[in-house]
């Protein structure tokens, strides 16, 4: 199969929506929470883990354009599995970025008036990751059993 771009836009936003709300639901308490005393991080943790998954989702969405037009340059205009894997690197850093500079909208009040403990980078990074990783296995195997459909018809849903 060689996902369309619409396809893949299609996938990702179903992926992020679905596996990523439900993973950032489970693992959002279990996550070092930074410092408790700072505004922003008493009792809005889910808020604040749940905007950054919606930043990832647009973010990601623009990442699929820039992708797509890369990949015009390719001989078979796809990626090999392992570069959909390994661009965890700059979309994580991406969004991390963005958040340090303060140009992550919705966030709650007072979450930039402090710089950002290093304990809520390892948040961060534990979310991002175990997301993003969920969603690459899940995609890359047992997701082509059940959905034959979205196998055969370029990674649409719908």
């Amino acid at each position: 199969m060689l996902p369309t771009l619409n396809g893949r836009l299609q996938t990702r936003i179903f992926m992020l929506v679905v596996f990523g709300g439900i993973i950032t639901f489970l693992i959002t308490p279990v996550l070092p929470d930074g410092a408790p005393g700072v505004p922003g991080f008493d009792g809005t943790f889910y808020r604040i883990t749940y905007v950054i998954l919606a930043t990832v989702l647009v973010l990601g969405i623009l990442w699929e354009l820039l992708y797509h037009l890369i990949q015009q340059f390719r001989w078979e205009k796809d990626w090999p599995t392992m570069f959909g894997l390994i661009t965890i690197l700059n979309e994580g850093a991406l969004v991390w970025l963005l958040l340090e500079l303060g140009l992550v909208p919705g966030m709650p009040d007072g979450f930039y008036d402090y710089d950002l403990p290093s304990s809520f980078f390892w948040a961060f990074f534990v979310d991002f990751t175990v997301i993003w990783i969920v969603i690459w296995l899940w995609t890359n195997g047992p997701m082509r059993v059940p959905l034959v459909k979205w196998r055969f018809f370029g990674g649409r849903i719908v």
